[in-house]
């Protein structure tokens, strides 16, 4: 076997040390540029090491994002339905607008099934992780809301209607604070796993790469 005679402009590198062309671009041993290309292998593809930074799979948020959609329907749409069953905050009336209603449980419960729309369609991690903030900024609005209501002049809040203290409880838990509370971890949860860049989010990327390619 001939061995190989080096070109002038290349000089010896040990193994331990990385190459690269004159352009930057990481050089293999044999002094050709690695290929990062997908290589099919009997039907397996090797990920492309640069995908899965911005593109998940759509299930990575689905069910947070659907999770948080019921809880912010439940939010907006409670105080109205609530009187039906005896159960909810002055004024005790079915289907009766204020504007304590409206900035303190609908305007938040929008904003939570915004959020979780964002995460049960989305299929790029920034907008995905948008979504799980907006649900955030909706749980922590449900928590404190009513405490700077008056200060800021966003109406009467109202009080709990309940005939006794247990019921009175039961209502500000699942009409504000208990329903923050899971709102927020909820978000929580859908935000530290879009914040892991797994196997899967390569895969997705290289198949949506491939897909719009074809």
């Amino acid at each position: 076997m001939t061995d190989r005679t080096p070109h002038p402009t290349e000089r010896h590198v040990p193994k331990h040390e990385a190459r690269h062309d004159e352009a930057g671009h990481p050089v293999a041993d044999d002094l050709r540029p690695v290929d990062h290309r997908p290589v099919d292998h009997g039907g397996e593809t090797t990920a492309h090491p640069r995908g899965g930074r911005v593109h998940i799979p759509r299930s990575r948020g689905a069910l947070s994002g659907l999770l948080l959609v019921v809880a912010g329907a439940w939010g907006a749409l409670a105080p109205f339905v609530g009187p039906l069953f005896d159960f909810g905050f002055t004024p005790r009336e079915a289907w009766t607008w204020t504007t304590g209603r409206g900035w303190l449980e609908v305007l938040p419960g929008v904003v939570c099934v915004l959020g979780g729309l964002f995460l049960l369609f989305s299929r790029n991690r920034v907008t995905a992780m948008f979504g799980g903030w907006l649900a955030v900024a909706a749980g922590v609005w449900f928590v404190i809301g009513r405490q700077l209501a008056q200060p800021w002049g966003l109406g009467d809040p109202g009080e709990p209607g309940g005939s006794s203290p247990w019921l009175r409880a039961l209502e500000d838990i699942a009409l504000f604070s208990g329903l923050g509370a899971l709102i927020v971890f909820l978000a929580a949860g859908a935000l530290g796993r879009l914040s892991v860049r797994s196997v899967r989010d390569i895969r997705a990327a290289e198949v949506r790469h491939r897909t719009d390619i074809e």
